[in-house]
């Protein structure tokens, strides 16, 4: 509406009086004289009568200028009044516009359907009674007489909309005829400004004054204000609010403060609580408003019909068939059944969030799970929206499967799984000489895969779209079928597969484009908004013109609970998508629950995941028989757990220690055939390989290809981890028929531990490993170990000379002397000691070459020691030329040499600086 005032014209002022020429007279006056005095003529005189002439002149003048004037004024202050009529009358029927289509009456709504804003009714909200004066909001500046009148007219709208709140309702009294009339108005004015979600109308009087026919009339919708229509003393329904009719001067009911007396409609009178109005009332035949009901329905549509609420224990089951019969929902024909197989085989159902997508999944597989045994029907369930729509079903037999969010790997399984059940599908049925699951005489059940979020699927995993494009092309005959869910269709569902789904199921959409892909139309996409279309969907099968409008039913705790206790002693289908390795497996869980995988004199390694073949089945070895297996992985990995469990399971398993010394030792009692252990493991070998000299640690190596490679023969199977693969190392591990690859930092190291390009995880977990192509989650114990722990023989003096070669020879010299009091001790210097049975000679390599032929008499007669410290001098001195046992330096170690043979490592204590020794 307008804001500026409407400014008056001013009133017309009085025109102002000429001035009298004085001077101008005078001059003539003065100029006659001065002319007579002068010539002395008396003619000079007339000249003088000429000022009076002009002063007569000039006021005759400046009458006429005046009523010129004022007539003027007078003109121009009528057009202004004129102007002024006209803007106010302009100004009137653009505000009582405004106010009509704020507040639109009858003929308004019908006229041109007012907008909904889906706010809910309550007791403030606005009902037009009719038609009056009412305070207009034009603001008239101008303060004379006329002004007044006029302002005073100008606050008045006449022929306005009056508009009361709903409050309690309204009580309208006159005879039934005009009363009738009103009332009908009043509630056609409500109905086409509110949907039936927000307004439901009831009464007694519906029926009698033509209303019935009205959407608003059905069953009340969740959270709709509630208006009853009586007549006369009929009772009231429970509601919010009346639209009560009586006769002239009848009770009006408590609660209501709008009261209408309709002695005649156009002479009404509206009496409230701020005071009483004249008003003319609108008024409606009853065939009038019986046609407008209809066009109504019409407008509103099919869903306006619809229940508000279903529940699907309120719907009837189908008995079980060939097909996969389900009913999900009701329309405004009855019951909504689909059949998966003889509308499918495949599924599209499509919505925005909130329109109630997941809801319509989880009802359409319980209502299948119903009606069919878990042998005829099986349920993988997949939501990739992150959501638990689908947990509720878990206990329902017939789900074999729940997956939410893959990662990379899952997807990979996925494929492998999904892959897997087709050519399983076509094996049994080639078995079976059947051409599709019709003829397998109910030896192979369905499988129904449910999809929720199918375009979040694809987008993270686009490889699985192949497969889902060979399941829809394949699934009629091998008994697979998809339904898949998602909010958009156009752009994520292709043709390919869009062409194998002609069962379609679409809530609301925001895009038109999407309902027209899905069902034909734009009628999804018109669909209201808010919670009254939740549950609201259009349903569309291949022999259906067009599609329906549903309500869906909602499935409930009981529902569920029903559904599973129906079927409680059927045996639940093999799943074809297994669940994922768990992150930890107990070795005494797994061993038990695979107790029928196991063979006798088998172990353990862990669980291996071959979704390609729909299995899980232990990775056991066989010790004794197999060659072994190689471990390999970074550090945390899992490689010392995957030792610890075999060892556990192995009575007198043999490790290699990892201190260099004693796993020279337990590889020299392999090599030399003294003990020959079923089970040989080796821990972190690169590490002990590097501890070593390049000599020994090469004959290490070599001594561990050798018995590796002759290990099966031997009887022997060996375990051997490490975090690195590389030089000599490689050797061994290439020796091993199987790699059991864990977890490394990079993926070069992946590369270089001999793993696949595409088979490596940053992520994977300690425990996870790959053999081949298998994924293998490695169990665990808390079991402990027992390894062989020989100590190196203390060195004893014995009843012979001895001779020992050191670097330090004053040391020694003292160190022993404090050590064995009981002996000799001699340093060999430049003269030659008799070697005895008690004495211990005591010199460095360059003293012994001095003394040679002494030396050669201790050699032939005695016992030689020769520190680790000086290995070079073993071979200069006593002739050595293989290899000695590795010995620590200036840790006491030294090598024996009696009566010529092979060189010893002992452990002289005395000479441990570690240990408290006096060469420390």
């Amino acid at each position: 509406m307008d804001v500026e005032p409407l400014t008056l014209p001013a009133a017309a002022e009085e025109p102002r009086r000429q001035p009298v020429p004085i001077l101008a007279a005078v001059v003539p006056i003065a100029a006659g004289i001065v002319l007579w005095l002068v010539t002395g003529s008396i003619l000079s005189l007339c000249f003088a009568a000429l000022g009076p002439l002009m002063i007569g002149a000039s006021l005759l003048d400046g009458v006429r200028t005046r009523r010129r004037g004022r007539a003027a004024a007078a003109a121009t202050e009528q057009e202004g009044w004129a102007k002024a009529e006209q803007e106010l009358q302009r100004r009137h029927a653009r505000e009582r516009r405004a106010l009509r289509q704020t507040n639109p009456d009858a003929a308004a709504a019908v006229q041109e359907p007012p907008l909904r804003d889906l706010a809910p009714i309550d007791e403030t909200t606005p009902i037009v009674i009719g038609s009056g004066d009412r305070r207009s909001a034009l603001r008239v500046t101008g303060d004379e007489d006329r002004a007044r009148a006029f302002r005073e007219r100008a606050a008045v709208l006449a022929d306005a909309p009056i508009v009361v709140p709903m409050g309690r309702g309204v009580c309208l009294r006159g005879p039934l005829p005009s009363t009738a009339a009103a009332a009908r108005a009043l509630v056609v004015q409500l109905c086409l400004q509110h949907a039936p979600s927000q307004l439901a109308i009831s009464g007694a009087g519906l029926e009698r004054l033509g209303l019935a026919a009205f959407p608003h009339a059905r069953p009340p919708k969740r959270g709709a204000w509630r208006l009853a229509v009586v007549v006369g003393d009929d009772p009231a329904p429970d509601a919010a609010a009346q639209i009560r009719l009586r006769s002239v001067g009848g009770d009006v009911p408590e609660g209501i403060t709008t009261v209408v007396d309709c002695i005649e409609p156009s002479r009404s009178r509206l009496r409230t609580g701020e005071g009483t109005d004249d008003v003319a009332v609108e008024c409606l035949s009853r065939p009038q408003a019986e046609a407008i009901a209809r066009a109504s329905a019409d407008r509103e549509g099919d869903a306006a019909q619809l229940p508000d609420l279903i529940g699907l224990g309120d719907l009837a089951r189908r008995p079980s068939g060939p097909g996969l019969d389900a009913v999900i929902g009701q329309s405004e024909g009855g019951e909504v059944s689909l059949d998966l197989v003889e509308d499918g085989p495949h599924a599209i159902v499509t919505g925005t969030t909130g329109s109630g997508k997941s809801e319509l999944l989880v009802t359409w597989i319980t209502a299948i799970a119903q009606s069919h045994a878990p042998e005829h029907v099986a349920f993988v369930l997949a939501d990739f929206k992150g959501g638990t729509a689908f947990d509720p079903l878990r206990e329902l037999p017939h789900v074999t499967a729940v997956m939410t969010d893959l990662d990379d790997d899952g997807a990979r399984r996925g494929v492998q799984s999904l892959t897997a059940e087709l050519r399983r599908r076509e094996t049994v049925l080639a078995g079976l000489g059947a051409r599709s699951i019709a003829e397998s005489e109910g030896r192979l059940g369905r499988l129904v895969i449910v999809v929720d979020e199918f375009a979040a699927l694809l987008q993270e995993h686009p490889d699985l779209a192949v497969v889902f494009t060979d399941i829809a092309a394949r699934g009629r005959a091998l008994g697979m079928h998809l339904i898949l869910g998602t909010q958009r269709a156009s752009g994520v569902i292709r043709d390919a597969l869009a062409a194998n789904c002609p069962l379609r199921v679409s809530l609301r959409v925001t895009d038109a484009a999407d309902s027209r892909l899905v069902i034909g139309s734009d009628d999804a996409a018109e669909l209201p908004g808010g919670a009254a279309s939740r549950g609201l969907a259009l349903v569309r099968r291949p022999q259906d013109a067009a599609a329906t409008t549903m309500r869906v039913a909602l499935t409930g705790v009981a529902d569920l609970r029903g559904a599973a206790s129906q079927w409680a002693g059927s045996v639940a289908p093999a799943s074809p998508w297994l669940p994922p390795l768990p992150h930890a497996l107990a070795l005494a869980e797994l061993a038990g629950r695979y107790r029928d995988q196991t063979d006798q004199g088998s172990v353990v390694l862990g669980l291996g995941d071959e979704p390609e073949r729909q299995r899980q089945q232990l990775v056991t070895l066989q010790p004794g028989a197999d060659r072994g297996i190689a471990v390999v992985g970074g550090s945390g990995s899992g490689r010392t757990t995957a030792l610890r469990v075999l060892s556990s399971q192995v009575e007198h398993a043999f490790w290699i220690p990892a201190d260099p010394e004693r796993a020279w030792d337990a590889v020299d009692e392999l090599a030399s055939g003294r003990v020959v252990p079923r089970l040989v493991l080796c821990d972190d070998l690169d590490q002990l390989i590097a501890a070593l000299p390049t000599d020994h640690a090469m004959a290490l190596v070599a001594r561990l290809e050798a018995l590796i490679r002759s290990g099966a023969a031997r009887g022997s199977t060996f375990v051997v981890s490490a975090g690195r693969v590389s030089g000599q190392l490689s050797r061994v591990l290439e020796a091993l028929p199987q790699r059991m690859l864990l977890r490394t930092g990079t993926k070069l190291e992946h590369l270089a531990l001999g793993g696949e390009n595409d088979g490596y995880l940053r992520n994977r977990r300690p425990g996870r490993a790959r053999i081949g192509d298998i994924e293998v989650q490695v169990a665990w114990t808390d079991a402990e170990l027992s390894q062989n722990t020989s100590e190196p023989p203390t060195w004893r003096p014995s009843e012979r000379p001895v001779g020992v070669v050191v670097t330090g020879v004053r040391r020694a010299v003292e160190a022993l002397r404090a050590a064995h009091p009981d002996r000799e001790i001699v340093p060999v210097g430049d003269h030659a000691p008799d070697p005895t049975a008690t004495r211990i000679l005591v010199g460095d390599a360059e003293s012994w070459q001095r003394q040679w032929s002494l030396w050669q008499r201790i050699r032939t007669d005695g016992e030689m020691l020769v520190l680790a410290e000086c290995s070079a001098e073993l071979r200069s001195l006593a002739g050595c030329r293989e290899l000695p046992p590795y010995a620590l330096t200036h840790r006491g170690r030294a090598w024996s040499i009696r009566d010529g043979g092979a060189p010893e490592r002992v452990v002289i204590r005395d000479l441990d600086p570690t240990r408290g020794g006096r060469l420390a």
